[in-house]
């Protein structure tokens, strides 16, 4: 006969099939997301294999992995046998250390971190950890997670939430347009100051190599990027421009690719950009990708507007000191 378990004894090593029934701090997500977190030790792979074959069950039904969970809904969860948990990552304790210093704002329910350039958001396709598994360490007795993320290369403003109802609530002011995400970039060339808004659709595909890159196609998702000021620079005799872009639309690589539809990829871009100027560019001292996750506008849980500034990085301040010299 089958147990009705409850959420919490869920994550438990499964012996036999077992019903959970969701309650309100699950609604809401989607059906692998769950189970992802509820089978801590599960392969990815096999997770969704049991589900497309309806092992997993909801009011014992088939279920697609993108279902979200409703209050009320009767889980059937498959009899498994998970692998040993692995040991935690070691992250450098200088790593550490520097991420306490770069918080830029915290309260009950958010964080709001100054991501470096060159540190994924999290784990995965070979690397070992990522902010999230830091800021785990930093905040072991929060259930933070990731609102959004940004390029591994790109640095500046990343939101966390500490709890599932900040998560609900960030991520929908997200989708709804509410929460304003505002990028500086530098771009090689000079930008012409009439392109002030690009609507180019973007697709992601898969190559050959199993790396994923992004096209302009218009069989792709809409996307929609505002360029709200342009400024000239001059440094050595190279022209670049420094762009202040507001997304519209959040898709993948948007601002990278949009800017290379242009004719103007961004300077350091070492998958659309242009490899002949990136060249110079580090010759001149310019060794990373100059995309920076500027600001972050957002209704903190008690209503209040919050507009948070990460401050610019030294390569930035770099090439815009030595152009007004």
């Amino acid at each position: 006969m089958n147990k009705k378990t409850s959420p919490a004894k869920a994550a438990a090593r499964p012996s036999s099939v077992r019903l959970v029934e969701i309650g309100p701090q699950q609604a809401g997500q989607r059906l692998d997301n769950y189970l992802s977190k509820t089978l801590k030790n599960l392969p990815k792979s096999r997770l969704y294999r049991i589900i497309r074959k309806g092992e997993v069950r909801v009011n014992k039904k088939r279920i697609k992995p993108e279902y979200r969970l409703r209050e009320g809904d009767l889980l059937r969860i498959p009899p498994l046998r998970l692998e040993e948990p692995t040991a935690a990552p070691a992250i450098p304790q200088g790593l550490l250390d520097e991420l306490s210093g770069r918080i830029l704002h915290e309260d009950a329910d958010l964080l709001v971190l100054d991501k470096p350039s060159g540190l994924a958001v999290h784990s995965g396709s070979g690397l070992r950890f990522g902010a999230i598994d830091a800021l785990r360490i930093l905040r072991p007795d929060s259930e933070i997670e990731l609102v959004h993320r940004l390029d591994r290369d790109t640095s500046g403003c990343l939101l966390f939430a500490f709890h599932r109802k900040a998560l609900l609530e960030l991520q929908c002011q997200l989708q709804g347009g509410d929460m304003v995400k505002t990028y500086e970039a530098i771009v090689h060339g000079r930008w012409d100051p009439r392109i002030r808004r690009i609507e180019l659709p973007l697709k992601r595909e898969t190559m050959p190599n199993g790396e994923r890159r992004v096209f302009v196609d218009e069989r792709g998702q809409p996307a929609q990027t505002l360029v709200e000021s342009c400024e000239p620079l001059v440094h050595d005799g190279v022209e670049y421009s420094l762009l202040q872009l507001r997304l519209l639309s959040g898709r993948t690589h948007q601002i990278r690719v949009h800017c290379q539809s242009q004719g103007h990829p961004i300077v350091g871009d070492d998958k659309y950009g242009d490899r002949e100027a990136d060249r110079i560019s580090r010759r001149q001292g310019i060794r990373r990708l100059l995309l920076h996750a500027r600001a972050l506008s957002f209704r903190d849980l008690q209503g209040q507007t919050r507009k948070v500034l990460a401050p610019r990085p030294e390569a930035f301040e770099t090439l815009i000191q030595e152009s007004l010299s």
